[in-house]
């Protein structure tokens, strides 16, 4: 897929995902059987909520953490839940009695195992970003658009009913000219990770298995497992694992793509003599016509903009609209217009999402997932430009037909380097 028709793709599909409704019935013939990789911690949420749809059934879990996998496991055992169990994934996609992989490993793992996946013939479920760099992300759109892949991004605030209705109003036009947008996340249960040395792999950890392509280095407990994120080799800080949920909203309020300029500033602020490498604190400034967005994250702190520890607020001449995954409401400015008071979500998005995925399965209809991978993609590149400018601490051009930075330097950062032998996948 060339770059003008992958931005073509996630333009289109990034301002456009709540004209998919899905209101196709769902077979009853048929259980999709669905295995899980990566099953620590968003992985077994995601599984414990697909699972409450009664046309699914769990096959088989993958994790290189044997204690972890033996866990769940037994878990599922107590269900009444028979599965088998893998420590190669690459194992795991050539079992015939699995139709659809949810994906929960270190961002830097998603890329490959994507696209093993769908050209295995599976169907996917990917967490978010759904890649660690530029280039993964438009390998795997393309690998998904050739395999015809049913592919959802775990973007559940997609699937929420109350982030749709406050699209609806905003684009309703009551908040007149809107020239700033605000997107945070501030998380004050978030504290520091202290310096500890390098240990033998502990038993049951497939260690290498779990570095796959990324640089070698001595077993650390504070870079396996949730930490992950806080690393360059594996993730991109907040920027990424929180940016592509709320970020996401901003383009899709504002209608808008690709920013013209990008700026970034902060750094370890809060910890600054932690083990982490992505900063706790940054401000993000992407430029569009007309209109900036900015980002801004603090780790150690709750009491964000309006009070709300998340949320994206679009502040217009007559009022500004805050929604987060709580709710949506309606500041007015002065007297142009009139409140609207909180509305409160009342549904269960991740729940919702999965619903989504399951039927767009059954159906054979990816027009109306709500978070496809071409989204995923568009997202989790805006997020990835963020930190390329935090880390060369330049303002950032960006070339919309070209799909790169005006400056070579900020270009070296499009692609993440593989190591261990490994290389891109072949589509």
């Amino acid at each position: 897929m060339n770059r003008q028709k992958f931005l073509k793709a996630s333009t289109l599909l990034a301002a456009s995902a709540f004209l998919f409704q899905g209101t196709h019935g769902l077979a009853e013939t048929k259980k999709i059987r669905v295995a899980v990789i990566g099953v620590n911690g968003m992985g077994w949420s995601n599984l414990m909520a697909i699972l409450k749809n009664k046309n699914v059934i769990c096959t088989a879990l993958c994790d290189v953490d044997e204690n972890v996998l033996n866990q769940r496991v037994a878990e599922l055992d107590k269900r009444n839940i028979k599965v088998q169990s893998y420590i190669d994934y690459r194992d795991l996609l050539k079992d015939k009695n699995v139709d659809a992989v949810i994906i929960a490993t270190p961002d830097h793992w998603h890329c490959l195992m994507m696209v093993d996946a769908v050209k295995a013939g599976k169907h996917v479920y990917i967490e978010k970003p759904i890649g660690n760099s530029v280039k993964e992300c438009e390998v795997m759109v393309t690998a998904a658009q050739k395999h015809n892949a049913i592919v959802q991004v775990g973007q559940w605030q997609r699937s929420q009913q109350h982030f749709e209705d406050a699209m609806k109003f905003l684009h309703g036009g009551s908040l007149g000219k809107v020239r700033m947008v605000k997107v945070w996340a501030y998380l004050g249960w978030k504290k520091d990770v202290p310096i500890l040395p390098d240990t033998a792999i502990p038993s049951g950890v497939h260690y290498d298995r779990w570095l796959g392509p990324a640089p070698k280095r001595p077993f650390n407990r504070n870079r396996f497992h949730f930490n992950f994120r806080w690393f360059w080799d594996y993730a991109g800080g907040l920027m990424t694992d929180w940016g592509v949920h709320m970020l996401d909203f901003a383009l899709i309020g504002m209608n808008v793509s690709d920013p013209r300029s990008i700026m970034a500033a902060g750094g370890k602020f809060a910890y600054p003599d932690d083990v982490e490498e992505t900063p706790d604190t940054l401000t993000t400034l992407y430029e569009f016509d007309g209109f900036n967005v900015q980002w801004e994250h603090a780790i150690g702190i709750d009491q964000g903009p309006y009070n709300k520890g998340h949320g994206v607020a679009f502040i217009g001449n007559n009022g500004t609209l805050v929604l987060n995954r709580q709710g949506w409401e309606v500041l007015p400015e002065g007297n142009r217009m009139e409140a609207v008071p909180l509305q409160k979500a009342k549904d269960d998005g991740l729940e919702r999402h999965m619903n989504n995925f399951v039927e767009a399965i059954f159906t054979q209809n990816r027009t109306i997932l709500k978070a496809p991978i071409e989204a995923g993609a568009h997202i989790a590149i805006l997020s990835q430009m963020g930190n390329i400018a935090y880390r060369t601490g330049k303002k950032l051009y960006w070339n919309k037909e070209k799909q790169q930075f005006s400056d070579k330097e900020a270009n070296r950062y499009l692609a993440a380097a593989y190591h261990n032998g490994y290389t891109y996948p072949k589509i």
